[in-house]
């Protein structure tokens, strides 16, 4: 079917290079990555048909990529690897992929195989309700926040506060905006509510992990840095 959307990660660039070629020849949408973080990253944030992926993988190798993504996508995943070890097929099936393939390979059998995933794969496409920063996700569906997937229990008006933040990523809102979408237009409190559940947010992620993401702009408002 063209126009349906591939995404490689594969951090060798003639291998990624050919396969872009030869797909894009097939009539599919194909966009590269050659790093396991911006590679789980960009599955996260985006939808794409199927994901070809790589086992070896700077930053992060193709297993914990795939171990990530399968707890908030079921999108098919063809794995690559230049090993011919059968505990290395078992681990990749058993945490998730739909098929394996090993290099080299003939590209007809690897085209096979992603017509074969394509297939197999729901005829619709899923509705995206993954948020994420770096190692920080908030998944809608579930209500649940995890950072490096250890979870993290947030109230409901947490929840909502770092749902805003996040989709607002790298802009600074000012207390007057927050209190709008969060707390609502009828809201006729005080706006220092505001500073208290962003110290409520850092106690539970930034300090908790000891990673910096809510920044204040003094006089200004909060952001949400993505770095």
């Amino acid at each position: 079917m063209s126009g349906q959307k591939i995404l490689i990660i594969e951090d060798e660039i003639k291998i990624a290079r050919f396969l872009e070629l030869e797909l894009k020849y097939e009539g599919y949408e194909t966009y590269q990555c050659h790093d396991g973080r911006e590679g789980l990253d960009k599955a996260t944030n985006e939808i794409f048909d199927l994901i070809i992926l790589d086992i070896m993988l700077p930053s992060l190798n193709g297993m914990e990529v795939l171990r990530r993504l399968r707890q908030v996508s079921a999108v098919p995943v063809i794995m690559l690897t230049a090993k011919d070890e059968t505990m290395d097929k078992v681990m990749g099936l058993d945490i998730g992929a739909d098929d394996y393939m090993t290099k080299p390979f003939a590209i007809e059998e690897l085209l096979a195989r992603i017509r074969t995933a394509l297939k197999k794969a729901p005829a619709f496409k899923e509705k995206l309700n993954i948020l994420s920063i770096g190692e920080l996700a908030l998944n809608f569906d579930q209500h649940m926040v995890t950072f490096l997937n250890n979870p993290i229990e947030l109230t409901k008006t947490e929840f909502d506060l770092l749902k805003y933040l996040m989709e607002n990523k790298n802009i600074v809102l000012s207390r007057n905006k927050i209190i709008d979408t969060v707390w609502g237009y009828e809201y006729m409190g005080d706006t220092n509510v505001v500073d208290v559940y962003i110290r409520y947010l850092r106690s539970k992620i930034d300090d908790r992990f000891n990673k910096k993401f809510i920044h204040t702009m003094r006089g200004v408002g909060y952001l949400l840095k993505d770095e």
